[in-house]
């Protein structure tokens, strides 16, 4: 196994030791994704190692690159945390393999690399994928510390083709069975699945996905008379209803659809079709400018959404919707781009119709329908005022500073059992 790490600009703490570390315990998160911005996972775990770590303090991320994914150009930089990224070389899965059943071991070499003992990590962070008993069992002894989960889904049978043959569902229901027998703490993405964890008794906060305001560029979309410009970022899989979105569109008469276009990043026609429940006859019969942009680097996901007045999601209601929460929402709004939605998981709660965005009355293509009439009669002073309200909803309930003292509270906090 030929292993690399790589690590970016590590800060020390006041006084000695190999890093200069003689400062209070902090937490260790234990990542295996392109971090920090690959996927919604890497960028809801740089967020929360951010807010996890008190004041004084910085957490460390050991992140194990995932090895069927290339490593970029330039090692990745995440500001506000100390990042060592493991590195596999390989891709064959006889690689893979004993890497992962090695991970607890190769991340306490790296810690210890960076002058970490015993006693320098206040709580180990582990996203509840990495929920294993390798890893649970290693970094718990060798670092005497409590270990919290991250629980930022519950999937279930039908989002996937195989139901319980699937592997990936499979380890996830594993991973979530030993956290409610093992941990004592956990932070969950959404009330509902918070609910679910405390019910096998665990203590539980509820943190939504958290952005950091500061990244995002001021929104400055044309005028509306120019014509209404809708975006879909992410990758629906069997998550996202983009067929109903596109039927919704298709419903419009056709001078309305001449007013109208929809940008969707993040998937290709052909990956859509395959991987979603689009159907792409739809588009035959779309009057309305539909542009797929494929996969596409975060920047250019931050340019889109300044660029658009509304982006769009549609859901359906329980099941996995409910215990979740997508991460596009506060991205969107931290952009100043209001959301054309329907209220699933803890939504209404940030999403109010007429002020951060449009709310939709159900999911199907004619709810579609009307909120994009709605928005076609908008003047720009009202989405003016929507955009504004929902920079403010951004920066007060997901902006990762406004979590910080609630949530490293919460991870130090001496209630486990």
């Amino acid at each position: 196994m030929n292993e690399q790490t790589v690590v970016v600009n590590p800060r020390p703490l006041p006084d000695g030791g190999p890093t200069g570390r003689t400062g209070p315990p902090r937490p260790l998160l234990v990542g295996a994704y392109a971090f920090p911005h690959g996927d919604a996972t890497s960028n809801r775990l740089l967020q929360l190692a951010r807010s996890a770590a008190p004041a004084g303090t910085r957490t460390l991320v050991v992140n194990d690159w995932p090895c069927e994914m290339a490593f970029p150009a330039r090692p990745p930089e995440a500001a506000g945390v100390d990042l060592v990224t493991l590195r596999v070389r390989g891709r064959h899965r006889l690689t893979r393999l004993p890497a992962r059943l090695a991970r607890p071991v190769r991340v306490l070499r790296a810690a210890r690399r960076q002058g970490v003992r015993r006693g320098d990590v206040s709580v180990v962070l582990l996203p509840m994928a990495l929920m294993t008993l390798g890893n649970w069992t290693v970094l718990r002894l060798a670092l005497r510390c409590p270990v919290v989960v991250d629980a930022s889904e519950r999937h279930d049978r039908r989002q996937f083709r195989h139901g319980w043959l699937t592997p990936y569902y499979v380890r996830h229901r594993w991973s979530t069975f030993l956290a409610t027998r093992l941990v004592d703490r956990a932070t969950a993405v959404s009330t509902t699945l918070a609910g679910y964890l405390t019910g096998h008794g665990m203590s539980v906060l509820v943190v939504p996905p958290q952005v950091d305001c500061d990244d995002f560029p001021a929104a400055r979309p044309p005028a509306l008379s120019t014509g209404l410009r809708l975006l879909y970022a992410g990758t629906p899989g069997r998550k996202d209803m983009l067929d109903v979105i596109l039927r919704g569109i298709s419903r419009l008469t056709p001078q309305q659809q001449r007013r109208v276009s929809l940008t969707i990043a993040g998937v290709t026609r052909e990956a859509a079709a395959t991987h979603s429940d689009l159907d792409v006859a739809v588009l035959d019969g779309i009057v309305a400018e539909v542009r797929f942009l494929g996969r596409v680097p975060r920047d250019t996901v931050l340019t889109l959404l300044a660029e658009s007045h509304f982006s769009m999601l549609v859901r359906p209601t329980g099941g996995y919707a409910a215990n979740g929460f997508p991460s596009k929402v506060p991205e969107s709004l931290a952009a100043g781009c209001p959301v054309l939605l329907n209220h699933t998981s803890d939504l209404a709660a940030h999403v109010h119709d007429g002020v951060e965005g449009l709310v939709l009355d159900g999911n199907g293509p004619d709810d579609v329908r009307w909120g994009i009439e709605r928005a076609l009669r908008l003047r720009d002073e009202e989405w003016t005022g929507m955009s504004r309200a929902a920079r403010s909803r951004a920066r007060g309930s997901f902006d990762h500073r406004a979590w910080r003292d609630e949530v490293s509270a919460f991870l130090v906090a001496d209630d486990r059992r």
